[in-house]
């Protein structure tokens, strides 16, 4: 299980040391794709052939779902980290999160989300949505 936030770099070259929390758990190889609100999601292979079936399950004749599987699935790359556990993230993932250098590392259970300190910063800031849209959404739940 993947919980805790933490702040780290990217450098010129496009690696990214994975939090330490995370690397045994994660794995050798695993996958980055395009995540929702101008993130990364970082998937084990496990989870994502899991992600991978539901999409490719989805009917294609709807415009949305092939929409959806391209973000996805299109956007997606299998990674490796080194002996130092850092990953190479492709150029096209670290423009779309928006991405200069320093970055911040989120748990989110079965996945990580990789955010750019400024787009994580603006989100968390958003407070409309954490006091009134989060707390609808759980109560919404039963959480």
């Amino acid at each position: 299980m993947f919980i805790g936030e933490y702040q780290h770099n990217i450098d010129a070259k496009g690696r990214m040391i994975v939090p330490a929390k995370f690397r045994e758990e994660l794995g050798q190889a695993f996958v980055v794709t395009k995540g929702l609100d101008k993130c990364m999601t970082i998937y084990t292979l496990e989870e994502w052939k899991i992600f991978e079936n539901k999409l490719k399950s989805l009917p294609t004749a709807d415009a949305g779902v092939r929409r959806f599987q391209r973000f996805f699935i299109g956007g997606a790359c299998e990674c490796e980290s080194d002996s130092q556990g850092r990953v190479l993230i492709p150029k096209n993932l670290i423009e779309y999160a928006e991405i200069e250098k320093d970055v911040i590392s989120v748990g989110l259970s079965n996945r990580i989300e990789i955010w750019s300190r400024e787009n994580w910063k603006e989100y968390n800031e958003e407070s409309d949505f954490i006091d009134n849209d989060l707390a609808g959404k759980m109560a919404e739940l039963g959480i």
